[in-house]
């Protein structure tokens, strides 16, 4: 294994391990001293707390025991090993949360904004796990349960992610409707309508720092000095491109066009390149729904 395999490797563990630090604290801090549920298997482990009082990192645990055999013919073996690192600890990190979590004299866990501000507290823990499990997957890894099924198909299909977990969560909260220990139907009905909230916003973070990650532009290049350009973006960047032939339409002459296809992330090195080079370059850069091939997105249609 090369130095930048290994560099890679340990990016993706930094990476993984700093998102279940925001999602354990997200979770354990704003979402369960209002007994909001939520959907995944931490979910499962919350609904089994609130109605039994038993340990939801050791539900999390078990469960996800169960359900990591589906992701090794699947994902893969790296997939699955960090998975299992994720597994274990974020186990650790939920149980190390609440131990540090302020109680009541009654040993609940205390509402840090206070009665009455339940979806104010629904809204922060959100947007928290949501960013948590988004760099999970950024990072090549997975908080396991419900992740694994949406990687698997995400992996196939050009579904999203947040598409296959919203289907799964509906499942996940409705049944706290048909469970007696959360009070009266209205008050089960309450928590459900709560626990669909925290599935739309957290979902919808996912998604969106998944897809704002991975964003792409186009740009077309105008210039006469295109020949060092293109070779200065290659350089820097690793990218292709496509030179085309153009035709001044005013002054009828002839002249090269550079078309790349870049990650938006790459844009402000992409202009540093251009001006450096000719600051007199005619420059059109746009944002692309998608691009599939090598360096990009891979094609997931049958």
């Amino acid at each position: 294994m090369n130095k930048q395999v290994i560099e890679s490797e340990a990016k993706d563990y930094m990476g993984i391990t700093l998102a279940l630090l925001l999602y354990s604290f997200g979770f354990t801090f704003f979402l369960m001293p209002y007994e909001i549920v939520t959907g995944g298997v931490t979910g499962i482990g919350a609904i089994v707390y609130y109605a039994t009082g038993f340990s939801n990192s050791t539900t999390y645990l078990i469960i996800n025991i169960l359900l990591l055999g589906v992701g090794l013919k699947i994902l893969g073996v790296r997939f699955l090993m960090k998975t299992i690192y994720a597994i274990l600890m974020l186990t650790v990190m939920l149980w190390l949360m609440k131990s540090i979590a302020p109680v009541d004299e009654n040993g609940n866990l205390v509402k840090i904004l206070g009665e009455g501000q339940d979806f104010m507290s629904l809204l922060i823990g959100c947007l928290i796990t949501g960013t948590g499990l988004a760099i999970t997957f950024l990072s090549n890894g997975s908080t396991g349960g419900t992740d694994i099924i949406a990687a698997s198909v995400h992996k196939y299909r050009d579904i999203s992610l947040g598409t296959v977990l919203i289907f799964v969560d509906f499942i996940i909260i409705g049944s706290c409707l048909f469970i007696p220990q959360f009070g009266t139907f209205l008050q089960r009905v309450t928590m459900v309508t709560f626990g669909f909230c925290t599935m739309i916003i957290e979902n919808f973070m996912l998604d969106y720092i998944m897809n704002r990650q991975r964003q792409s532009v186009q740009f077309m290049i105008f210039s006469k000095h295109y020949e060092q350009i293109a070779e200065a973006i290659s350089r820097e960047t690793d990218h292709t491109m496509t030179i085309l032939d153009g035709s001044g339409w005013y002054s009828g002459k002839e002249m090269k066009v550079i078309v790349l296809l870049a990650k938006k992330s790459e844009s402000v090195m992409i202009f540093r390149i251009i001006k450096l080079i000719d600051p007199n370059a005619f420059v059109s850069q746009s944002a692309v729904i998608g691009v599939y091939g090598e360096g990009f997105d891979k094609i997931k249609v049958r």
